[in-house]
């Protein structure tokens, strides 16, 4: 027998709907919540997908046995409330679970790391709710369909209440809540709805199998007694879950907050003050308090100008930099050249506000919310060096490394113009994504350069069609510590020196990257608009770099065990 509440079929298709807008809401949710620490590649969305598709499958067999071996709508609206609970739960221990998972995992294989782990996560995590939520449909199915006569028009009806449920989960958590809230608020409001739901349903008159043999009075006390400690987790989760910490071992953080595009968090360290877009990968910007050198690739990258020849220039160098940040290179350029016409191009506009609030970028610089593509397709205008420091979490955007968009960056550019380009995962394998990335550029440009940045993972790489860029970047090398060359014309060598007695550390520094510079020699990895398998590529270097850093914790592991692991980590 039908409880009240069924005997209105809206309120079915009002549970496909929701259910449908919450599977979807918990998919993205999950690709937020794993994003800060194993990135937001695609092979990461693969990962989300697929697990949350076999999840669903599961789920769609088992709902219809069940419904088929016993039709109470009971059953499925305690599944229901499981999974909202169960999703309610994930901003309290998702985090913990995902380090957890990963701590493990790091000791147990070599290769294929973050796609092991961010498949485990994503099985321990998120497989068990949706494949209670995948048991909605065909349960539907079977509480309302009262004859075969219009069984097609039930489950077309169902279907659509599913997909339009389905599309409004996708919008909402990625342009409202998620932006507006954050990501484990998003989990609780559609946990919520769910618990919501199912509240509607057994206080409308559901029917436990207790009721039908007669035990009305002891089951509506035990009734209760679990709508009371239902109410009393989800409270709990509540309290405990609506904190938007990611990095939950730290308690410094000036700033931690999402965007439609990223996981934010802003520090202070001493001197400086740090951008990092995810946990487990890096600082993407700095801010240094004090004029000086950041001791990152913006060093080293400040040699495009020179190469440039912004000496020679009579109105203020034009400069674009494709991947702003919070200016970091761009205030470090105004600081040691002087006046530049420089804009930026950021796609992520939380991370321009943050740069005006925190890191002191100049409102004389404009910056355009954009991707850096698009931008480029848009205009007509050319420059003097373009920066490229597109990497978004730890992978660059495919259409950002292909031979056709480094052929529009150089139809971009001046005479003379140079391109830098950061490219964050150097790989010591031969073919790695570093390799792609240079033999496409040289495919297009006729000078490439390299040179590693210390005591880190990057690489900068400088192209131009201007074979002078090296002679430039020489001549302003041997003017280091104001020491004239004796062979270069007076007026000029008088310029440089004039610069180099104002900044000496950029002199030092750009001596340096002079002597560390390698030209490149071209191969035939050549990635294009249609083929640029740049998620794979960095994941292959993620293992390598991984791999290095754990090798000694490993080792210990492999000697002492636990033990001696736990004693090396005091």
């Amino acid at each position: 027998m039908k409880s009240g509440v069924l005997n209105n079929k809206l309120f079915l298709y009002l549970t496909e709907f929701f259910a449908g807008m919450s599977v979807m809401a918990v998919e993205l949710g999950a690709s937020r919540l794993l994003a800060p620490y194993f990135s937001s590649s695609q092979i990461v969305w693969t990962i989300i997908i697929g697990t949350i598709m076999i999840a669903m499958a599961l789920g769609n067999i088992y709902g219809g046995r069940s419904a088929d071996k016993n039709p109470s709508p009971d059953r499925l609206y305690r599944r229901i409330v499981i999974a909202a609970l169960w999703i309610a739960a994930i901003p309290v221990l998702g985090k913990y679970l995902i380090i957890g998972i990963a701590g493990v995992i790091i000791f147990a294989v070599n290769t294929n790391f973050l796609v092991i782990a961010a498949f485990a996560a994503c099985m321990i995590i998120f497989v068990y709710p949706l494949f209670l939520l995948g048991t909605v449909t065909p349960s539907l199915a079977k509480y309302t369909m009262d004859s075969l006569e219009d069984n097609a028009s039930i489950v077309g009806r169902l279907g659509a209440f599913n997909t339009i449920g389905s599309i409004i989960g996708t919008f909402v958590p990625t342009f409202v809540s998620i932006p507006a809230v954050g990501t484990s608020v998003t989990f609780l409001i559609f946990a919520g709805i769910l618990l919501v739901l199912a509240l509607v349903y057994f206080i409308s008159g559901g029917r436990s199998n207790d009721d039908e043999k007669g035990g009305n009075a002891g089951s509506a006390g035990k009734g209760a007694t679990k709508a009371v400690i239902t109410g009393l987790i989800f409270v709990l989760c509540v309290v405990f879950g609506h904190n938007t910490a990611f990095a939950f071992w730290q308690d410094d953080l000036t700033v931690e907050d999402e965007s439609i595009y990223n996981y934010l968090q802003v520090y202070e360290s001493g001197n400086r003050v740090v951008l990092s877009t995810n946990v487990l990968f890096g600082v993407q910007s700095v801010y240094l308090k004090e004029a000086g050198l950041t001791g990152m690739y913006y060093d080293y990258a400040m040699a495009a100008p020179i190469m440039a020849g912004y000496e020679d220039k009579d109105a203020p160098m034009k400069m674009l930099i494709l991947g702003m940040g919070t200016g970091t290179y761009a205030t470090q350029c105004n600081r040691y050249f002087g006046e530049m016409d420089i804009t930026g191009v950021e796609i992520d506009q939380k991370i321009t506000d943050l740069a005006h609030e925190y890191f002191e970028l100049d409102d004389g610089i404009p910056v355009i919310t954009y991707d850096g593509r698009a931008y480029l397709n848009a205009i007509d205008d050319t420059y003097d060096v373009i920066m490229v420091d597109a990497y978004q979490d730890i992978t660059i955007p495919f259409q950002m490394s292909s031979v056709e968009f480094f052929s529009m960056v150089r139809d971009h550019l001046n005479p003379g113009g140079v391109m830098v380009v950061n490219m964050n995962m150097r790989g010591q394998s031969e073919g790695s994504i570093n390799d792609y990335l240079a033999d496409t550029i040289s495919s297009v440009f006729e000078q490439v350069y390299t040179v590693d940045v210390g005591g880190s993972t990057n690489r900068e790489l400088f192209a131009s069609n201007d074979a002078d860029m090296i002679a430039r970047l020489q001549a302003y090398a041997e003017t280091s510590g104001g020491q004239p060359d004796d062979t270069a014309d007076t007026a000029d060598t008088a310029l440089k020196a004039e610069h180099a007695l104002k900044a000496p550390e950029l002199s030092a520094m750009m001596e340096y990257v002079y002597s560390q510079l390698e030209r490149y020699e071209a191969g035939d990895r050549i990635m294009t608009d249609d083929k640029a398998p740049v998620e794979l590529l960095g994941m292959r270097v993620i293992d390598e770099i991984i791999g290095d850093e754990v090798a000694h914790y490993k080792s210990i592991y492999r000697e002492q065990g636990i033990a001696g692991l736990l004693e090396g980590f005091q």
